[in-house]
């Protein structure tokens, strides 16, 4: 198996980390392409640097999935009115993390009304949060979602049924999976990313056995003809799902493994139960491992 350590994605996660805005401030992204590409329907995926965003052009107005850093807002709009006119009227973040909020304070103040699971305000605004975390980000008032939910919500938009449903202690305990019906298209935000190595934030309440759930919970509602964007790397089909879904299990069926003989994470770090794993992951192998042995309770 190859670890590679991808310095784009490195550069996001360190923005998970620490407080997003101050870094983002001094990043350039002068070089930064931002595409929008067909995926289905009405639905378009962009990537550009950060989360994928997923878009719904139609009658009603741009309505946007993520919107990655606030230095990026401009070639974001850029991108969508090369398939689509009018001003976005919906940003539904996925979680909180910055490379797929970071644009929230220009997009609302634009006129956007933005929409989240509950948790992502309260991740977002330490004042309501602050004795349950451990560590925040502190977001603008224009930047914090309008509205929220904590279960289920459905847009009636652009010809579509667009639901967004949450999965608990995946990614975050904020993470909402977006479901464009009728295009027969998933946007899961970071509860899959593509090829590679998962994020867990297990500060923010993620667990290895959620993002296991949330894969299982789309694939049982895709077929194959199901496109799915993924939080991070490219577009994918329900067997990339499936693969990375295998992935997570074997990895983590390992590490309890080590956990159940006494190990230590240090240990278990040093035993790499990512060795010999099927196919090719990048990422942050050893980030994976120490997140998902402290979810199994290694210490």
């Amino acid at each position: 198996m190859q670890h590679s350590f991808c310095s784009t994605l490195t550069l996001t996660v360190a923005g998970f980390v620490i407080a997003v805005a101050p870094l983002t401030a001094q990043r350039d992204f002068s070089n930064v392409q931002v595409e929008a590409t067909h995926v289905a329907g009405g639905v378009y995926m962009l990537t550009g640097s950060g989360g994928n965003i997923g878009l719904s052009v139609g009658d009603d107005g741009p309505f946007i999935v993520d919107d990655q850093f606030a230095g990026l807002t401009d070639k974001i709009l850029a991108a969508i009115a090369t398939v689509t006119e009018g001003s976005v009227r919906f940003v539904l973040n996925t979680h909180w993390h910055g490379d797929h909020t970071g644009g929230n304070e220009n997009l609302g103040k634009a006129g956007a009304m933005i929409v989240a699971h509950e948790n992502v305000r309260k991740r977002l605004n330490p004042a309501e949060f602050q004795e349950e975390m451990e560590r925040s980000q502190q977001a603008p008032p224009d930047a914090l979602p309008v509205v929220t939910f904590t279960d289920v919500v459905s847009f009636y938009w652009n010809g579509e049924k667009i639901k967004a449903f949450h999965v608990e202690h995946a990614h975050t305990d904020g993470d909402a999976i977006i479901h464009f019906a009728n295009a027969n298209v998933f946007h899961m935000g970071d509860t899959f990313f593509n090829g590679s190595f998962p994020f867990i934030d297990v500060a923010s309440g993620g667990n290895i056995n959620g993002l296991i759930h949330a894969a299982d919970q789309v694939l049982g509602m895709t077929n194959s003809d199901t496109q799915i964007i993924p939080g991070h790397g490219p577009l994918g089909k329900p067997a990339d799902l499936r693969n990375y879904r295998d992935m997570l299990i074997t990895l983590r069926d390992r590490i309890r493994t080590m956990v159940n003989d006494g190990m230590s994470i240090d240990q278990i770090v040093a035993a790499d139960p990512t060795s010999n794993l099927p196919g090719t992951w990048r990422g942050n192998a050893e980030r994976t491992i120490r997140a998902a042995a402290q979810n199994l309770g290694a210490r």
